[in-house]
C-alpha cells in the first residue's frame, strides 16, 4: 500500500529521461577522472539524494506553496545565503560562489535561480487581472534584479544571464503588452553597454572580445572555447568512444565535467551521440509541457511554465557556449553536469512538475475561484 502510494503518482516518462541524463553525465565525471574517482563517487551519492528529494518534491502540496509566505521567506533566505558568500564564502574560476562544507560544497546561486521561479509565478498569478500595467514589469524586475546584481558581483555572469532570461521568459508567458516589452529591451541594451563599460572585470570583457575571434588569445581568454570546439569536431560522426575523449582525459579541455560538459560528451560519442542526447532533452521538455497543461489552476502553470524556463535557459546557454555562439560564462547542463546542489534542486523541481501533474494534494474548493487560463 505504501510503496503503491508513492510510486503510483510517479511519471515514470520523465523520471527516467532525468536518470538516463544524470548517467550520461556520470560516464563523462568517470572518464576524466578514471585514476581519481572521487568526484564520481561525490556525484552518485548527489544522484541518490536527488531521486529522493524527487519524491518527496512529487508529494508536496502544491495549494501550500500557493497560498502561504513559503516562498516569500525562501526568496529572503536565497539573497541572505548570496550576501554571505562575500562574508564566508569559498572563491573558484573567479567567482565568490560556494560554501564548503567538508568533502561537499553548497552554491546558493542555484537555490536563487529556482527561487525566483517561485516567487515569479506567485507574483505574476496573484495580479493576473491587472497584468497589463507597468508597474507589474517593474515589481518583477525588481525581484530579478537583486538577484542579477548580487550575482554579477560575485561575479557570476552565466548565473545572472540565465536568471534574467528566465524573468524574461515569464514576461512574454503572462501577457505583458508589447509596447512595454519592447521598452524593456531598449533598456536592456543601454544597461547592457553600461554594465559592459562599467562593471565587467577585464577578464569578462576578453571573454566577450575572444568570442568574436578566439583567436586573439588562444592562451588566455580564447583557450576554454578553442578546446572545445577542438573537443567537438575531434568526435566526428561516432565519437571516439567510452573513455578515449583525449581532450578530456588529457586535461586540455577545462571544466569539462561542469561548464564544458556537452564538449566533452561530444568528443566520446560524435554527432550521432550529440542528436541523441539533444533529443532526450527535447523529449523531457515536451513531457514536461504535456504535465504542465495538467494544472488546475493557472498558479500551476505558470510555476510549470516557469521550471521549463529554468530547464531551457540553463540547456541553451549552456551548449550555445560549448559552441561559440555566446561567451564563455559558465552554466551547468542540467542533470549532466557536475556539482550536488544543482542537481538537487533539478529534481526537486521536476518532482513539483510530477506534483502538477498528478495533482499530489487535495483539492480545495477556493481552487475554483483561482482558476483562468494564462494570457
Amino acid at each position: 500500500m505504501l510503496s503503491q502510494r508513492i510510486f503510483g503518482r510517479i511519471d515514470p516518462i520523465a523520471l527516467f529521461l532525468a536518470i538516463l541524463l544524470s548517467v550520461l553525465g556520470l560516464s563523462i565525471i568517470y572518464s576524466l577522472g578514471i585514476n581519481d574517482n572521487l568526484l564520481f563517487w561525490k556525484q552518485i551519492i548527489s544522484l541518490g539524494v536527488a531521486i529522493i528529494v524527487y519524491f518527496f518534491a512529487s508529494s508536496l502540496d502544491i495549494y501550500f506553496l500557493k497560498n502561504s509566505n513559503f516562498i516569500v521567506l525562501l526568496y529572503f533566505l536565497s539573497v541572505f545565503f548570496l550576501v554571505g558568500l562575500f562574508l564566508v564564502g569559498d572563491a573558484f574560476s573567479g567567482a565568490q560562489s560556494w560554501f564548503s562544507i567538508g568533502l561537499f560544497a553548497f552554491q546558493p546561486t542555484d537555490l536563487a535561480k529556482f527561487t525566483l521561479v517561485l516567487i515569479l509565478a506567485k507574483y505574476f498569478f496573484k495580479r493576473h487581472i491587472e497584468i497589463s500595467r507597468p508597474k507589474h514589469l517593474i515589481i518583477s524586475g525588481i525581484y530579478m534584479a537583486i538577484f542579477f546584481i548580487l550575482l554579477m558581483l560575485q561575479p557570476d555572469l552565466g548565473s545572472a544571464m540565465i536568471v534574467f532570461l528566465i524573468w524574461f521568459g515569464f514576461v512574454l508567458v503572462v501577457g505583458i503588452p508589447k509596447k512595454f516589452i519592447i521598452l524593456l529591451f531598449s533598456t536592456g541594451v543601454v544597461l547592457s553597454v553600461i554594465f559592459y563599460s562599467f562593471f565587467l572585470h577585464d577578464y569578462q570583457r576578453n571573454r566577450i572580445k575572444t568570442f568574436l575571434n578566439p583567436q586573439l588569445d588562444p592562451l588566455g581568454a580564447g583557450y576554454n572555447i578553442i578546446q572545445a570546439n577542438l573537443a567537438l569536431s575531434s568526435g566526428q560522426l561516432v565519437g571516439k568512444g567510452f573513455l578515449h575523449g583525449s581532450q578530456n582525459r588529457m586535461g586540455f579541455l577545462p571544466q569539462a565535467n561542469t561548464d564544458f560538459v556537452f564538449s566533452a560528451y561530444g568528443e566520446e560519442w560524435g554527432f550521432v551521440g550529440i542528436c541523441i542526447l539533444i533529443l532526450i532533452y527535447l523529449i523531457l521538455f515536451f513531457r514536461i509541457m504535456f504535465m504542465v497543461v495538467k494544472g488546475r489552476t493557472n498558479f500551476e502553470i505558470l510555476l510549470g511554465v516557469g521550471i521549463l524556463l529554468y530547464f531551457f535557459t540553463h540547456f541553451f546557454v549552456h551548449i550555445a557556449i560549448n559552441l561559440n555562439l555566446l561567451p564563455v560564462t559558465g552554466t551547468t547542463m542540467p542533470f549532466m553536469s557536475y556539482g550536488g546542489s544543482h542537481l538537487v534542486i533539478e529534481f526537486f523541481a521536476l518532482g513539483i512538475i510530477n506534483a502538477i501533474y498528478r495533482g499530489g494534494r487535495s483539492f480545495h474548493r477556493s481552487d475554483l475561484e483561482d482558476t483562468y487560463i494564462v494570457g
